[in-house]
């Protein structure tokens, strides 16, 4: 017997079970395609898929694209997730579907996009497995079919009470023409729903009429009233797309679940825009601008030179190259009417070389931006000049038509193109108007479209200084395509700027000359005298490449070289250039270095310097008034501005008007003190000198004896005398006045002592002595400079047998009479030893110090005789060389020794002469002799009788003798023998010869005395000022003098007298003179410590030839 237990009444009670339900999660959605036309095209795509240079139609360009589509503000795809494998929570939106086209020429149409839709054709058959529902579309027009099915129910009822959903598996077949069913989608339905639940499936039709398409459940129907998963067949929809393919229009198209969005969503794309041409490949291999990937900015190679053709398009967002593609393009721009040839192309290039360098971005980072950038979506129409004004306006450029092309001139660093000065404008001048303080603000506020925020934000800039002047007076301003914040905090500075800085308009008419070649936008330099306070241009007279003749020199201010001034002219091709002047000469300007080209006669000419500029304006305007005059219109400019609206740089100051500043004291003040002569007397005066000062015209010098007060006085030059000034203590103070009378704000303030005509003269100087024969000698010296020697003074000289430091005035006793203070030379007696030589001024006042000179000999000599030379009182008289020459005792002379034989014969002296050096010699023959008959009989006479000149026989003038002498330098070489009588002669070697002769062999010669005195005269030589050295100075005379020989009166038997002349001398100074030769002497000065001193000498030498 079985027993059944229970739990026992004492266990736990088992809880209920819930039923489970699956959720209903099967709902009906609703699709809506969006078409957005986004630009022209073509555009270069989506700004991060471009960034990231990826390739169009890849799946990471289509994701990437996905970051810049933002639907209510948000992006499709987060900009961190990776365009390559995106996750599926980096996605803000599920199930969109996105096309684009890029707006190329030739795209093809944008598949799926309906143009025309049917309205679906009711079916509401329940397709069961044994029973397929088909339905047929014949209409070939259609290009795609919808099906829609629809389950009432999927829930399946269990016994517990839970209810869940189900899996119904299906397919759709199509068959083209009859061709056989094909399956085209597999797939299911799986969850649960207690309501109706449609769903679509778009099919396209790619075969040939007509089209079945079959509808086929694969799950078993269900035979159970608790599993409900029957369904329908509900409609089909034909489809007409839309074929267009909106050639150069790029656009978009979304398809978007209606379950994310209550409404359509506003949509917003972040794009590269439009390709526009850029520069080509520079000329002279200058290499080829580039785009920067990240930034859109040109980047152009250095040294690129512009050859005139343009390349291929690319995006970039350089506003010169937008501009140009606005012009020239033919379907939105001005194309029909505008092309390259009708531009200026150099002038865009130039404006986008420079909106593209690089500049500091303003966030701190030091990271940089590209100087403007053109980021803008122009969605409405507008007039050409307002949409070229506004792209113009974003990198400050005026469009410009002239000499018949569309030009840019750009608000850039540039140098003046022309010059003007009163010269060269109408005789009205220049005419200046200035703005309104109402006009002008202090703070303005910038609109730009912030691409982070993807909103318009505001730039605030304020200028404190103008702040405190006019308040805060904001202006708004929309900085047209600025997508940049720094850029447009640059825009607000140089609105700021050009407000407060160049607000000033100058007007003035100029000739036909310089009106063709102005430009509006052009800097011009102006040097107007009325505002300027001095003339500072006009017209070159004549001109090289290095110097230039200006006109009016008399009124023409021109700087000094000390204030750097520069010259700035007008070439003969039109263009200006400025140089450096390096030297001025009355009217004459010489340049630091040459101009390209000298500048024409008439041409204007412009003078700057540091102390006052020309003006600078920039051209608004050139408005041709008659066939002659052009009115041009101008408003000022700052050159620095540019740096100081770029990164704060201060400005550089530039003074274009002396009227208004206050000039400096004179500087460089100096005061002496002068005695003149009056009507020949002596009187004291004090000048002040100082260095003039530029901008002024005239100065103010008060001046005060002692404790007296002030006297003023004013004078136009830059100088000031004081006449009959006593002696004690002067103050004087300069001011210096400009061109308008302002006094200059400070002063220069010197004090000096005077002393008065209680000063000594000065020293003696330039003594020197030379000999006049031997009873006198001849002191000069330099005139005295105290004016009260000159006129009143006296010249005292002194002589004293002592030499060197021994030799004072004051031992020294007068040896002639005191002469007048204006002399300059005295003849005294010739004494051995020192000539001490002092001024005395009017007062008895004398130098303080003695200027000396000392003589060593007075024995002076015109010449002397170096040797005397007698043939015939030798111990044997003519003992030399003879030939046919005999010496006879009986008559006590040479003759010949046979005429009938020998009509001539010689005799050599038998001694050479030997200097011992080369030097200069006078020679003088000495003669005596008697012609004379040998047999003073007929029958002695052998010549015919026919050529007898006297029957007596008491004259022979038919016999001559000649003395000849040949030299020598080097006494081994000589030349040949020449007669003389006296002369002079220069050599070392001498050597004498006696030549007898007769034409009748009956007459002979009987030379009783023969020979020669050779003399030397005497010769001076005086130096120059020489410089003794802090030792023995060696001196070399310019030529050697005759000491003697051992066998010509011994050596240095004849030395020169050496005379010094001290220049420099201070009390108690002297010299030692020693080691004098032929060549030259040694001097020693010292002091009266016996230490060895540099002074400065002249010496004269007194001795006998010259040598060399």
């Amino acid at each position: 017997m079985k027993y059944i237990k229970g739990s026992g009444g004492g266990g736990k009670k088992q809880e209920s079970r819930k039923p489970i339900r699956d959720p209903d999660n099967l709902n009906s959605r609703q699709f809506a395609t969006i078409q957005d036309l986004i630009s022209e095209g073509e555009i270069e795509g989506f700004a991060t898929a471009s960034k990231e240079n990826l390739t169009k139609g890849t799946t990471a360009y289509e994701n990437a694209s996905l970051k810049d589509v933002f639907l209510d503000d948000t992006p499709i795809l987060n900009a961190n997730a990776s365009s390559s494998s995106p996750a599926e929570t980096d996605f803000n939106f599920q199930d969109v579907t996105f096309k684009s086209k890029f707006g190329t020429a030739n795209q093809t149409a944008m598949s799926g996009i309906p143009a025309e839709t049917r309205s679906p054709t009711g079916v509401n058959v329940t397709v069961t497995t044994s029973a397929p529902v088909t339905r047929q579309v014949t209409n070939t027009d259609v290009d795609a079919v919808i099906i829609t099915l629809t389950w009432p129910q999927i829930q399946i009822f269990k016994d517990n009470g839970d209810i869940l959903g189900d899996t119904i598996d299906y397919k759709i077949q199509v068959q083209y023409n009859g061709g056989g069913f094909n399956d085209i989608i597999s797939t299911s339905v799986t969850g649960r729903t207690a309501d109706a639940f449609a769903k679509d499936h778009r099919i396209e039709i790619t075969g040939s009429f007509p089209v079945d398409f079959r509808v086929i459940r694969v799950t078993a129907d269900s035979t159970s009233a608790t599993t409900v998963n029957s369904f329908q067949f509900t409609s089909i929809q034909e489809v007409i797309d839309n074929s267009s393919t909106y050639a150069n229009s790029a656009y978009v198209a979304l398809r978007l679940d209606s379950k994310q969005f209550n409404s359509i969503p506003a949509r917003r794309y972040r794009i590269r825009g439009i390709k526009v041409r850029i520069p080509a490949a520079g000329a002279n291999n200058s290499g080829t601008p580039t785009v920067d990937l990240q930034t859109g900015r040109i980047i152009y190679p250095d040294g690129y030179v512009f050859n005139g053709v343009m390349g291929a398009a690319t995006y970039t967002n350089c506003p010169a190259m937008c501009l140009l593609d606005l012009l020239t393009n033919t379907r939105y721009g001005l194309g029909d009417h505008i092309i390259d040839s009708n531009l200026d192309l150099f002038s865009f290039v130039a404006a986008s070389k420079f909106a593209n360098e690089l500049v500091d971005d303003g966030t701190g980072s030091g990271s940089q931006e590209a100087r403007f950038s053109c980021n803008v979506n122009i969605q409405s129409p507008k007039e050409a000049f307002a949409a070229i004004n506004d792209l113009a306006g974003v990198m400050r450029c005026m469009p410009i038509w002239s000499a018949g092309a569309v030009t840019i001139s750009q608000d850039k660093p540039t140098t003046a193109s022309y010059l003007f000065n009163l010269a060269n404008v109408g005789e009205t001048g220049f005419a200046y108007q200035g703005s309104s303080l109402k006009q002008r603000h202090s703070v303005i506020s910038v609109s730009y479209f912030n691409m982070d925020s993807s909103e318009v934000d505001f730039e605030v800039v304020e200028d404190a200084t103008a702040i405190s002047k006019i308040g805060t007076v904001v202006k708004q301003v929309k900085a047209f395509a600025c997508t940049s914040r720094n850029q447009a905090a640059r825009l607000g500075r140089a609105i700021l700027f050009a407000e407060q800085n160049e607000s000033e308009v100058i007007n003035f008419t100029t000739s036909i000359d310089a009106g063709i070649v102005v430009r509006p936008n052009n800097v011009i330099e102006v040097n107007d005298p009325v505002r300027a306070g001095a003339r500072r241009g006009g017209r070159v007279v004549s001109a090289t490449t290095t110097a230039i003749t200006i006109d009016s020199i008399s009124q023409t201010d021109v700087p000094a070289l000390g204030d750097s001034p520069t010259l700035s002219v007008i070439l003969s091709d039109g263009t200006v250039e400025t140089k450096s002047i390096t030297a001025i000469n009355n009217s004459v300007l010489t340049l630091d270095s040459a101009l390209s080209s000298a500048p024409n006669a008439n041409a204007p000419y412009l003078l700057s310097s540091t102390s006052l500029q020309t003006q600078l304006f920039r051209v608004i305007t050139v408005e041709e008034q008659d066939d002659i005059n052009y009115l041009i219109t101008a408003l000022s400019y700052v050159e620095g501005k540019y740096a100081f609206i770029e990164n704060g740089t201060a400005l550089p100051a530039r003074t274009v008007s002396l009227l208004n500043v206050r000039t400096n004291p004179p500087s460089n003040l100096t005061i002496s003190e002068q005695t003149i002569a009056i009507n020949n007397i002596a009187r004291s005066k004090l000048i002040v000198d100082w260095q003039p000062v530029d901008g002024a015209s005239q100065y103010q010098v008060n001046y005060k004896y002692e404790n007296g007060n002030f006297v003023s006085q004013v004078v136009t030059s830059t100088d000031f005398e004081l006449l009959d000034t006593p002696i004690g203590r002067y103050t004087f103070e300069v001011f210096s006045f400009n061109a308008s009378g302002l006094i200059s704000a400070n002063k220069t303030t010197k004090i000096f002592d005077a002393v008065g005509k209680t000063a000594i003269p000065e020293d003696v100087t330039g003594l020197t002595i030379e000999p006049i024969n031997e009873q006198f000698v001849r002191l000069r010296f330099d005139q005295a400079v105290s004016v009260d020697v000159l006129h009143g003074g006296r010249v005292y000289c002194r002589h004293t047998n002592q030499t060197g430091g021994a030799a004072t005035f004051q031992s020294a006793q007068d040896v002639v009479e005191a002469i007048a203070g204006n002399a300059t030379d005295v003849i005294a007696p010739a004494l051995a030893g020192t000539y001490l030589l002092k001024f005395q001024d009017d007062g008895g006042r004398f130098s303080a110090n003695a200027a000396s000179v000392s003589i060593s000999t007075v024995e002076i000599f015109d010449s002397i005789t170096v040797k005397t030379d007698r043939e015939d009182t030798d111990g044997t008289p003519y003992n030399g060389t003879k030939s046919n020459l005999t010496f006879d005792s009986s008559l006590g002379g040479l003759k010949l020794t046979d005429p009938t034989a020998n009509t001539t014969g010689t005799y050599d002296f038998v001694e050479t002469l030997d200097l011992g050096g080369t030097f200069s010699l006078q020679l003088k023959r000495h003669f005596q002799g008697v012609g004379f008959y040998a047999g003073d009989e007929f029958d002695n006479r052998t010549e015919n009788i026919d050529t007898w000149t006297d029957f007596d026989g008491t004259i022979a003038n038919e016999v001559n003798a000649k003395l000849s002498v040949r030299t020598s330098t080097d006494m081994s070489s000589y030349g040949d023998f020449n007669d003389f009588a006296n002369g002079t002669f220069k050599a070392r070697g001498f050597q004498f010869r006696i030549t007898i002769s007769t034409t009748d062999s009956a007459q002979n010669l009987n030379l009783q005395q023969a020979g020669y005195s050779a003399v030397m005269p005497s010769r001076t030589e005086q130096s120059a000022v020489i410089a003794s050295g802090s030792g023995a100075k060696a001196v070399t005379f310019t030529a050697p003098f005759f000491v003697g020989t051992s066998g010509l009166g011994n050596l240095n038997s004849f030395l020169p007298a050496v005379n010094i002349s001290p220049q420099n001398m201070a009390s108690g100074d002297y010299f030692e003179l020693s080691s004098i030769s032929g060549t030259g002497f040694t001097v020693h000065f010292k002091n009266s410590s016996n230490a060895s001193i540099d002074r400065n000498f002249t010496y004269s030498a007194v001795g006998f030839g010259k040598g060399g």
